[in-house]
């Protein structure tokens, strides 16, 4: 049987997010769909990272197992046209060795958090973006920011209901950019590591959202990691605004 790596982009606002549910629209289960009406029967696809609810990509990775040696691009094509009308896409498609694996194979997962300050409604990009009506200073969020790269204990900034084995883990990188428009101040949140805990990133994003306000000083983001207490957590910002941009691999499969 071979096994195919897809690129997928999709628009999270209508989902539960990325995992297959019962009663309730998925990602996973829109692809799944799809794939059985190519080859009928039960699909089970896996994924390089499960977004929640709300939670958009531009390149989440999964792969899937097919009976017919599909060519990638004829493939992608298929799948798009039976995806319609959903907001998913598959960006790309390869062929894969039988032992690779979305998940297991992925060596670094990258995010993207879109914020955007200005004191009016936004009419446009409502579900892409976090709106906050106040001012925010860039200085002190990338100040904060530096206490969180490297490896810890991240037990502050991670959900109760994290199934992880352990909250250590290492942040390659984050970054913190203002894009100045026409329209307000966008704040873009670059985030990189191996895999992330659940409501991790977004868990970030609120607290420096904060440190950015003037609430919080940078100094106590560095406190309350050393906390290692849920409790002593900023806000968790909305899902809205979050982006997985791509996923690393060894041997990049859509390469070449």
């Amino acid at each position: 049987m071979p096994r195919f790596a897809l690129k997928v982009e999709y628009d999270g606002t209508p989902f539960a997010g990325w995992q297959r549910q019962a009663d309730q629209p998925s990602v996973q289960g829109a692809i799944e769909a799809a794939l059985a009406k190519l080859e009928p029967g039960e699909h089970t696809i896996a994924a390089a990272g499960r977004t929640d609810a709300g939670v958009h990509a531009r390149g989440q990775v999964c792969h899937c197992d097919l009976v017919k040696d599909w060519s990638p691009f004829r493939l992608s094509e298929a799948l798009n046209h039976h995806l319609k009308p959903l907001p998913v896409a598959i960006v790309d498609a390869a062929l894969v060795s039988e032992d690779w694996h979305a998940r297991f194979s992925a060596m670094e997962r990258r995010y993207l958090f879109r914020l955007v300050s200005r004191r009016a409604p936004l009419t446009l990009e409502g579900g892409q973006v976090w709106h906050v009506k106040h001012d925010l200073d860039l200085e002190p969020m990338q100040e904060a920011a530096r206490h969180l790269i490297g490896l810890h204990d991240f037990t502050t900034f991670r959900s109760t209901m994290c199934q992880a084995a352990s909250p250590v883990k290492t942040l390659d990188g984050l970054e913190i950019s203002r894009i100045g428009t026409d329209w307000g101040a966008e704040f873009q949140f670059r985030l990189r590591a191996r895999s992330f805990l659940h409501n991790q990133v977004r868990s970030f994003v609120g607290t420096l959202e904060r440190v950015g306000a003037g609430a919080w000083e940078p100094e106590e983001v560095r406190r309350a990691l050393e906390a290692r207490d849920r409790a002593a957590c900023g806000p968790v910002c909305p899902p809205k605004g979050l982006f997985l941009m791509g996923v690393g691999y060894p041997d990049d499969p859509f390469q070449g």
